[in-house]
């Protein structure tokens, strides 16, 4: 295992596993010399290592070598700013279809789709995609779409949503995408946010055996913006559920179109919808009418291309920007190599494009690199518990990326499910959302894979656009549970509450001190929340809120939230947010919400309640509570559960102490010193009151 083996200059712990000779062999990157000497460049020399892959991409007007990247992390030097590629003018969709047809792969499979029923399954090509993008892009601009202007995006996982999103990008609009497992008012709040022109949605899906009526939520969202005086002036709607099959009732299946549209509606199906003249319109309607071709409006490199919600530790979700140029280019990259991608792989990516996930490596990654993928409608459970097994038999699928959330659910149905099916294509296997732990990823790497795969065990977040602690299948020598090393353009460091940085071996806050191309640049209409929220904790430093620990030998381990988030099932959440939920019930004076080791979902949410004088604390509070978080933010944020609390332990000032919460939650007595609280005796009454 020539440059494999040599990946250790010090002894490797006993539970390391080296790439499979049949994956580094034909990788892109195949030696862990190899990464390290790409990686010393991108870091000494980005303009050389990030302009040479530029080239693979069309540039109206190239970047100016003298000034590709240019940024300042230290509040006290100034405004904190990212630019990449200044002076450069592009278009993401012509790069993403244009270019890919023009160079042959205008019949080359662009989305397999596969429906919630796995009678339900359809396929797009390039040159297909391409015409369907420029006929929603020609609709967009006859709503009155120009660039800049925002799109709302709250769909299920159907082949029109990244239709919608690539006909945005063509013509400059900045859409933002509402996943659509959130409540009315989590929808109504993004759209207030970034002030939405136009919301395009769909009638409904099927998840499983549930049907969610998408419209009708949506239509909650729209009355309550109009409420706060903006109004949505456009909402376009997919036909989607007359074509597909959904339990119990099976309607007429149709296979001609996109993804089964045949453009005609019954009555019955417009009659459960609610539907208002003037603003909402069918999108096969609108799309009959429109021209396959649509000139692509040149966006110069800084240009804004989305904003994507993120959930921020005050309770107010932050609208992460996003840029052109630079996103562009690190979206390819890491696509290319974290998944070692080569042309004829099948690929997919369980994830919902609701998420940065989504948007990143089931849209904009894999079509970067005119990559064929999977696009999945339905749950790993239905309609049996081996239907991600079935589905990567069925397309032989090559690169498998997925949440130890879900790796972890399928664990329990044992390994028949799985070794029943022909999963020998596989290659790479791809972790997200969370750390994965050490028994999930060897059932991954042993089951799944055969012991033959690459886990690649990927770390980002939202705000970074890509992946930025990533194994290369080829490259990396993997240990269960780390995230290994930097990607390329990527500086990781970690630093002690006081702000000193750790050498060698250690545990702190995980802080990056320089940028890669597909950072976040700001947070949309709030730069001076971008910089508080990212830069104000270390100077000179992007801060994850993150924290993470360094091997003897450099392997990083990232070990969670530090600030005041949950992370759930891969989704997110603040613990504010959750909390101002639950104080807007009138039984409720205080609510205090930590998280909870979980065996399937990493953490669950566990609240603290105090009620309200004079009010009883009993299950149907507790059921009334769990209602309520599952309406107003979304089914995924239900907490696991809610404690009575007569009192919460708060110093002094008044601060609830979050640490001795989470201490109770797990039944953990060692707490550590008590003696800043205003009242010691409440510890002792939380933990016998725990349920």
């Amino acid at each position: 295992m020539d440059g494999v083996a040599s990946a250790a200059t010090t002894k490797m712990a006993d539970r390391t596993y080296y790439p499979n000779p049949e994956v580094f062999r034909k990788a892109h990157c195949s030696s862990f010399d190899e990464y390290k000497k790409m990686h010393k460049m991108s870091i000494e020399e980005p303009a050389q290592f990030w302009g040479e892959i530029a080239k693979q991409f069309h540039w109206e007007t190239p970047a100016n070598q003298d000034n590709f990247c240019s940024y300042n992390f230290d509040r006290t030097k100034g405004e904190i700013f990212i630019k990449w590629m200044e002076g450069a003018t592009t278009n993401l969709s012509y790069n993403l279809l244009d270019k890919n047809v023009r160079n042959g792969y205008g019949d080359k499979i662009a989305f397999y789709w596969e429906g919630n029923d796995p009678e339900d399954y359809s396929r797009l090509t390039y040159k297909k995609l391409l015409e369907e993008v420029c006929r929603f892009a020609n609709v967009l601009k006859t709503k009155g779409v120009t660039k800049g202007d925002r799109v709302a995006i709250y769909m299920p996982m159907i082949l029109e949503l990244p239709i919608a999103m690539l006909a945005c990008t063509r013509i400059g609009a900045i859409h933002s995408i509402v996943f659509a497992g959130y409540s009315s008012d989590s929808l109504t709040e993004r759209i207030l946010d970034c002030k939405a022109k136009v919301l395009i949605t769909a009638d409904g899906v099927w998840r499983g055996e549930k049907l969610l009526l998408l419209k009708n939520i949506a239509d909650e969202a729209l009355d309550k913006v109009k409420q706060h005086d903006h109004e949505v002036e456009t909402c376009i709607v997919v036909g989607h559920l007359e074509r597909v099959n959904g339990p119990p009732t099976r309607a007429t299946h149709t296979t001609n179109g996109v993804n089964g549209t045949n453009g005609n509606k019954s009555e019955s199906s417009a009659k459960e919808i609610s539907w208002t003249e003037g603003r909402d319109f069918w999108w096969d309607k609108l799309m009959d009418d429109e021209e396959p071709s649509c000139y692509p409006v040149w966006m110069a490199a800084e240009d804004p291309i989305f904003m994507l919600y993120t959930s921020g530790s005050t309770g107010k979700p932050k609208g992460v920007l996003h840029t052109t140029a630079g996103y562009l280019i690190y979206a390819a990259t890491t696509f290319k190599y974290v998944f070692d991608y080569h042309p004829g792989d099948v690929y997919w990516c369980t994830a919902d494009v609701g998420w940065i996930t989504g948007h990143t490596y089931v849209v904009y990654g894999p079509l970067a690199n005119g990559a064929t993928s999977v696009l999945f409608e339905g749950t790993p459970f239905y309609p049996a518990n081996d239907r991600y097994w079935s589905v990567i038999d069925k397309y032989k699928v090559n690169q498998f990326y997925t949440a130890p959330t879900a790796i972890r659910s399928l664990m329990k149905f044992g390994d028949e499910l799985v070794t029943k099916h022909n999963l020998s294509s596989l290659r790479v296997l791809g972790s997200v959302g969370e750390p994965i732990n050490s028994e999930a990823w060897l059932w991954f790497y042993n089951i799944v894979g055969h012991g033959k795969c690459s886990i690649v065990d990927t770390f980002w977040q939202t705000e970074t656009g890509g992946h930025v602690i990533t194994p290369l299948p080829g490259a990396t020598p993997m240990k269960p549970g780390s995230a290994t090393f930097p990607f390329f353009g990527v500086l990781p460091e970690l630093i002690d509450e006081d702000g000193t940085l750790i050498e060698g071996e250690g545990e702190g806050y995980l802080v990056f001190s320089r940028p890669w191309p597909g950072m976040m640049r700001t947070l949309f209409g709030n730069h001076e929340r971008f910089q508080n929220t990212y830069f104000d904790r270390f100077h000179g430093y992007y801060c994850t809120g993150d924290g993470a620990k360094r091997d003897a030998d450099g392997y990083l381990w990232v070990t969670g939230r530090i600030d005041d988030m949950l992370n759930v099932s891969g989704h997110l959440m603040s613990t504010a947010e959750v909390e101002s939920v639950l104080t807007e019930h009138d039984s409720v004076a205080e609510a205090a919400v930590v998280s909870k080791p979980h065996s399937v979902k990493g953490q669950c949410l566990y609240c603290f309640i105090t009620p309200n004088e004079g009010h009883v604390f009993n299950k149907q509070l507790q059921d009334e509570l769990k209602k309520k978080v599952r309406e107003r933010i979304g089914a995924f944020a239900q907490p696991d559960v809610i404690q009575h609390a007569p009192g919460l332990p708060k110093t002094r000032s008044g601060k609830i102490m979050r640490r001795i919460l989470r201490k109770i939650a797990v039944g953990d007595k060692n707490v550590g010193d008590i003696s800043t609280l205003a009242d010691e005796a409440v510890v002792d009454l939380l933990f016998q009151l725990r349920p």
